[in-house]
């Protein structure tokens, strides 16, 4: 038998190499602790495939299993996040503010070019006379959580601003629980007037026309941060710095500008807490219930 030529060894040598060290790689993702990343109903309604494709990505960029975990409300996913069984989350600035001795910021979405969101005021397409939320006195109003900024906090601000008891305005009110579910009540009937998130309000627009037009915006609010992504305080400085890094780089490939662009996002900054002082100013003027005003 012939003996192989120096050239043929080392390739051979070289292919082992490469064949030993992915086979490392990828036992070391999986023997890995799964990062997990808490979600809120902000997601609209069947983003189980584009939630595989964004694990999969952060997988390849972060070297270890990651693990969306979806909560049917903002305080469920909070709730874990306090209790350190998640690493990360996307939540609303609201819950944020209320826990910033126990979250770190790390990022925040920028949406048609900037950090910050607005909280929409809707009602049905056929009210034609609405024209702001204190012509809703006596009607069905449809809340989407009570610890949304959006759809809970701005709304009842706005009433108290304008010289309103946001307990006594409406004849009855109730949480759908989702930004969508709100949309949903309104178009059909069930609320004469709803508060959303404008951006999940604008992605509707985009994705379910028809469900969107049975609605109409009667006023956006003040900006907001827009919901950032936040870490538990004790995740390690490493972890915290390469997860930053990983989103707000998703703008450097195809594959995260794809995902961007499903999320209709413009990219992801660090941010910084100033974002959330009107947010703050909010909560001067409707503190949490059981806690006192400052």
């Amino acid at each position: 038998m012939k003996k192989m030529s120096k050239q043929t060894t080392w390739l051979v040598t070289i292919v082992l190499f490469l064949v030993t060290l992915s086979a490392v790689r990828a036992a070391t993702i999986t023997d890995a602790s799964p990062l997990r990343i808490g979600l809120t109903p902000v997601f609209l309604d069947d983003r189980v495939s584009f939630l595989r494709k964004w694990s999969r990505y952060l997988e390849a960029k972060l070297d270890r299993p990651v693990k969306f975990v979806q909560r049917r409300t903002y305080r469920q996913i909070t709730d874990l996040l306090v209790e350190e069984k998640l690493d990360a989350a996307w939540i609303c600035g609201y819950p944020y503010v209320r826990n910033t001795t126990q979250f770190n910021l790390l990022a925040v979405p920028l949406y048609l070019g900037e950090p910050v969101y607005q909280s929409y005021l809707i009602v049905p397409s056929t009210d034609k006379e609405t024209k702001a939320i204190s012509d809703l006195k006596g009607k069905v109003f449809a809340y989407s959580d009570p610890d949304s900024n959006s759809g809970f906090l701005a709304p009842q601000v706005a009433l108290r601003r304008s010289g309103f008891d946001p307990d006594t305005h409406f004849s009855k009110t109730f949480f759908a629980w989702a930004h969508r579910d709100v949309v949903s009540a309104v178009a059909k009937g069930v609320a004469q007037g709803g508060a959303v998130d404008g951006y999940v309000w604008d992605m509707i627009e985009k994705l379910e026309p028809e469900l969107a037009a049975k609605t109409r915006v009667v006023r956006k609010s003040e900006k907001f941060g827009f919901p950032p992504f936040v870490t538990r305080a004790s995740l390690s400085d490493e972890e915290f710095k390469i997860l930053q890094s990983v989103l707000v780089e998703m703008t450097a490939d195809q594959a995260g500008r794809e995902l961007l662009e499903s999320l209709n996002l413009d990219g992801f900054t660090p941010g910084n807490d100033e974002l959330f002082s009107s947010i703050r100013a909010a909560m001067r003027v409707m503190p949490p219930k059981g806690e006192k005003e400052k």
